[in-house]
């Protein structure tokens, strides 16, 4: 909620420069006393915490076959493509054992990148050749 730095900084100048009370800025903003604890302790909002991408080292033997039922998948009519439960019950099929949040995650990603591609060749910031090659 309140990481905006506009927000954050305008908090902070309240409370450390205006001379506004802590309750007050509590009763105006609705906020938790330890929200507001850490907003006066820091200077600006905390980023991101994970520093690295987590590896998914159940899927990563199975992330070839999903780009390929995804890739096929192109071609159909949308109604007729393969869910990420149904692309999920297939690997355990062949032997997957991870959950079917990992497989929803790298379906969604594998999705949303093959989506932005297309737009960037439809926008013309790729050449179709350009596509061609990148896929090879």
């Amino acid at each position: 909620m309140y990481r905006n730095m506009n927000d954050w900084a305008e908090i902070r100048r309240r409370v450390l420069v205006d001379g506004v009370s802590r309750r007050q800025i509590l009763r105006e903003t609705g906020m938790h006393r330890q929200t507001l604890k850490k907003i006066l302790e820091h200077s600006e909002p905390p980023g991101n915490r994970q520093q690295q991408l987590r590896l998914r080292k159940k899927l990563g033997a199975f992330q070839e076959r999903i780009r390929q039922i995804l890739k096929d998948d192109q071609a159909m009519p949308r109604k007729q493509r393969h869910t990420a439960n149904r692309i999920w019950e297939w690997l355990r099929e062949d032997g997957f054992t991870g959950g079917y949040t990992v497989v929803k995650d790298a379906v969604r990603e594998l999705t949303q990148k093959a989506q932005v591609r297309q737009l960037e060749i439809q926008s013309g910031l790729i050449s179709p050749k350009d596509e061609l090659k990148s896929s090879s």
